[in-house]
């Protein structure tokens, strides 16, 4: 066994085709790409969302709608998961950071508090937004709210 009888495995090697190389290959005349149009020649490349010369969909379609530049997105936190966090954390003060602690919310996020659950513990709960049943559930509870 040496060097000069090493081969590759047989079916592992393929010969590439050999395209533009004269009639005599086969695959000489229009090297595969058929008879003339935009694909036969080179430079070609299909724009997103062409469809053949027909009118694309997204100019046959309407426009409807708008995007209000104006909306304020918040996170919702319900008051069972500040409930369970402040237990588990033995928490007094529940705020951003405690939140974003736990990984309830990311960095640069606005938090908005919603009523779902009920709350026990006297907090003081520090937040973006409160809905209404929030803020009873919690002054309630005796804790206090403090709107970021």
């Amino acid at each position: 066994m040496d060097l000069t009888n090493l081969t590759p495995a047989p079916g592992s090697v393929k010969t590439r085709k050999r395209i533009g190389r004269g009639s005599g290959s086969g695959l000489g005349g229009t090297s595969t790409r058929g008879h003339k149009g935009a694909k036969s020649r080179s430079g070609y490349s299909k724009k997103i969302g062409f469809e053949g010369g027909q009118m694309p969909i997204q100019r046959r379609l309407p426009k409807s709608g708008f995007k209000n530049i104006n909306r304020v997105e918040y996170k919702a936190i319900n008051l069972e998961t500040i409930q369970t966090l402040a237990e588990s954390k033995k928490l007094t003060k529940v705020g951003l950071d405690e939140l974003r602690e736990a990984g309830f919310i990311s960095k640069s996020v606005l938090v908005k508090v919603l009523g779902k659950g009920t709350l026990t513990l006297k907090l003081e709960v520090a937040a973006n937004a409160f809905s209404k049943s929030a803020e009873e559930a919690i002054v309630a509870a005796g804790g206090t709210v403090v709107k970021l």
